[in-house]
């Protein structure tokens, strides 16, 4: 079971995940990302704002990217 790292950034600043989580399947990692934005999203949502122009930078243990969620792709906007 590998180590990864959900950092959340809007292009200026980061968040650090600190703690990250443990992943067995690798191929997994894109749905976890999508678990982390969503309600992240909601809450903005309860506020009256959101913003789309943040993103999700999964990092392994060594630090490589190894995945990166737009909140933008993460919902669809319909009219």
């Amino acid at each position: 079971m590998a180590q990864y790292f959900f950092h959340l950034s809007d292009g200026h600043e980061v968040i650090i995940d600190a703690e990250g989580q443990d992943i067995a399947d690798p191929a997994m990692i894109g749905s976890h990302a999508l678990k982390e934005a969503r309600p992240m999203i909601s809450q903005d949502a309860l506020g009256g704002r959101i913003n789309l122009n943040q993103y999700i930078e999964v990092r392994d243990g060594a630090g490589k990217l190894v995945h990166q969620l737009s909140f933008h792709d993460a919902v669809t906007i319909s009219p």
